[in-house]
């Protein structure tokens, strides 16, 4: 399925708006964004190589390990592709709908400070 920007992101908005109360006021200084593809160095950051990509990223200090000395810095960033997750997902606006709150929740993890072992051993892959 391809979508507009506009319209993925609208299921963006839509993932972040159902987020528990619990978890969307604890977010912070943090920027969810849209591309349409994963940069090589965004892969390279990630230790991936030709013929694998990324479905999001989260690049930032984890809610976990800030200290009182983290202030006045720019915002995390939480990046969706949009191609990825639209490839990963198939031609079901219901099965994109459900790629996308999954990829959501899962960088919204790292912001939280969980890692991808510890997403792992909980059986959130």
């Amino acid at each position: 399925m391809l979508l507009s920007q506009a319209d993925f992101e609208a299921l963006v908005d839509e993932a972040l708006a159902e987020l528990p109360s619990f978890f969307a006021e604890k977010m912070s200084n943090v920027a969810v964004l849209v591309q349409p593809w994963p940069t090589t160095e965004d892969l390279r950051r990630v230790g991936l190589g030709p013929g694998y990509t990324l479905l999001g990223l989260y690049h930032g200090v984890p809610l976990t390990k800030r200290g009182s000395g983290y202030a006045l810095v720019a915002p995390d960033t939480i990046t969706l592709y949009q191609a990825p997750i639209e490839r990963a997902a198939g031609p079901s606006l219901a099965a994109l709908r459900k790629q996308v709150r999954r990829t959501v929740l899962h960088e919204l993890a790292h912001h939280f400070g969980i890692s991808d072992n510890r997403l792992h051993e909980l059986g959130a892959y």
